[in-house]
């Protein structure tokens, strides 16, 4: 069977590969679309497994929120080139949309979706064929909330999603969004933060005071007074505001809403501070 122009066009479409890719294929493939795609995704497979070992540093992070529930879902890859692709960002849109409507309780599940015929999996391994990176899945997280917002850092290395207890305005809902963009809290209050976090600051804490020359009947209330600043620097709703330093995170809620809370946030990132 003579592979048309019009037969190689309408793989690329489905699959995204080179048009010498799917001419080949599909010579191969004798002219059959399903063998033409099994061969597309086993050269991404042939491709995924040499380069098992390289890192994928670089990619794509997107965010969404709508009707009481957020995602954020970063794909990875090997260059900044391939990241910054319109094809790569759509398929990460693509993976995102699908997220947004299923609702996956995890990256696994996600994987295993299926968008437009193909499981989300063998969309990435097709990809890989095309551009001859590393690529994966890298970051999935979600938030279920009675309001819910999302944040895109212009360059789509970084997003975050935010839930509220009730609704609230566009504004102050983004501002607190872009707060954990650009503070990068460890946890909502100091109650949520880590065990061994604390134990590791106590300790420098009072490593330090000693270094100092501080009296040893002193060390260990001198290091309480470092942790304690410490929680304002890494717990959200104790960090000073971005826009205003003269208050917290939680005052400038509450001067919105006396009953505002923010219920839980997440944050993705990749080469970005």
């Amino acid at each position: 069977m003579a592979v048309t122009m019009a037969d190689v066009t309408h793989l690329r479409k489905m699959t995204g590969a080179g048009m010498m890719d799917c001419k080949n294929a599909l010579n191969e493939a004798g002219g059959d679309f399903d063998k033409a795609m099994e061969i597309i995704r086993k050269k991404g497979q042939a491709v995924a497994a040499k380069r098992e070992d390289r890192e994928a540093a670089e990619g794509c992070v997107l965010a969404a929120a709508e009707n009481a529930f957020a995602a954020v879902v970063a794909l990875k890859c090997e260059t900044d080139f391939v990241a910054k692709n319109a094809d790569f960002i759509g398929l990460t849109r693509k993976i995102l949309d699908l997220a947004m409507e299923k609702q996956p309780a995890g990256k696994d599940e996600l994987c295993t979706l299926v968008l437009d015929g193909r499981s989300v999996s063998d969309w990435i391994t097709e990809k890989i064929g095309v551009t001859g990176e590393k690529m994966e899945l890298g970051f999935y997280e979600y938030i279920k909330a009675p309001a819910v917002v999302s944040y895109i850092h212009p360059g789509n290395k970084l997003a975050t999603i935010v839930g509220f207890n009730q609704a609230l305005d566009n504004q102050t809902a983004k501002d607190v969004a872009m707060q954990v963009a650009a503070m990068n809290p460890i946890a909502l209050t100091k109650d949520l933060v880590p065990a061994d976090v604390i134990e590791k600051e106590l300790v420098i804490a009072k490593e330090k005071a000693r270094e100092e020359g501080k009296p040893e009947n002193m060390v260990d209330k001198i290091a309480e007074g470092r942790l304690n600043k410490f929680y304002k620097e890494v717990c959200l709703l104790q960090q000073e505001f971005i826009k205003d330093a003269k208050i917290s995170v939680d005052q400038y809620l509450k001067n919105h809403d006396k009953n505002l809370e923010v219920t839980g946030f997440k944050r993705v990132t990749l080469n970005v501070d």
